[in-house]
């Protein structure tokens, strides 16, 4: 396993991003699928994140993520995974479901919902495909592509023991709500590295999770 560099929650907080909440309405089934549909012309993405010294000049390993969003009669959620301590890349770190991608995979898509199926048992046929939010560069030398899905149930889920430590959901809207992003710092070998944290009752989320959270968010609230 590889040793993290730092553990971000020592480190204080420098700002909160503080941007208004995406809009109630937009956060419903109906408006997201036309928003998919429709994208907006333009707006802006998080940047990339600094590359890890050591990986820096190799081609980035291709990956997809499922951004599970699930019907909940008080709103939607976005089911999250808690990854095993002892895993090489991001152990201990709250993500989507997901991983690389495989020779025999489709499409980006494909790889997410396959992935989905084999670290926490959820069925592709519970899945409604919206689309997907911009490639997006990890430090850890990762191309990932963020798929997102409308989750219905009842579906089920059994996490994979050897890649998945615990799942669970948090409400949409507190995600979209730039009044819980925190913004925070680290010196690195490589130099400073600024990410996006989200807290939420004892998850930590942080890293590429936070910062495709906040792709999604400014996705949602573009004009």
């Amino acid at each position: 396993m590889v040793k993290p560099l730092f553990d971000p929650q020592q480190l204080p907080i420098e700002a909160i991003a503080g941007e208004p909440a995406v809009a109630a309405q937009r956060l419903t089934p109906a408006w997201l699928r036309s928003r998919f549909a429709a994208p907006p012309a333009a707006w802006t993405p998080e940047p990339r994140e600094r590359v890890i010294p050591g990986r820096a000049g190799r081609a980035p390993t291709p990956a997809s993520v499922l951004i599970p969003l699930v019907l909940r009669p008080a709103g939607l959620t976005v089911l999250l995974t808690q990854r095993t301590a002892h895993l090489t890349d991001h152990a201990g770190q709250i993500s989507f479901p997901g991983g690389r991608a495989e020779d025999y995979d489709q499409d980006a898509v494909d790889t997410a919902l396959r992935e989905s199926e084999e670290e926490i048992g959820l069925a592709r046929r519970h899945v409604e495909v919206l689309g997907a939010l911009p490639d997006y560069l990890t430090g850890t030398g990762y191309c990932v592509t963020p798929v997102v899905g409308l989750v219905r149930p009842p579906f089920e889920v059994t996490a994979d023991p050897d890649e998945v430590a615990a799942i669970f959901e948090v409400p949409l809207a507190f995600l979209m709500d730039g009044a819980n992003h925190q913004r925070l710092s680290a010196e690195l070998p490589g130099g400073r590295r600024s990410f996006y944290a989200m807290p939420y009752e004892g998850y930590y989320i942080w890293g590429a999770t936070a910062g495709m959270l906040r792709n999604l968010f400014h996705f949602l609230r573009a004009e």
